[in-house]
């Protein structure tokens, strides 16, 4: 089964099987593949795990 990377709108990230419609609140990313490579992009660009409103408020 093949997969997409999604985003919500606090910047978390999932996967998602491809031909499924997205959740409300999720868009995707624009890397597909294995669950596995799915991941891995994930493991790689997600490094800060709190969510965008945390990040924004831990700045003021």
């Amino acid at each position: 089964m093949s997969h997409r990377v999604v985003v919500n709108h606090e910047e978390q990230y999932s996967i998602w099987p491809v031909g499924r419609d997205l959740p409300d609140g999720w868009r995707e990313e624009g890397v597909h593949g294995t669950k596995e490579e799915c991941l891995a992009h994930i493991e790689q660009v997600w490094t800060d795990l709190r969510p965008l409103s945390a990040r924004r408020a831990a700045d003021v």
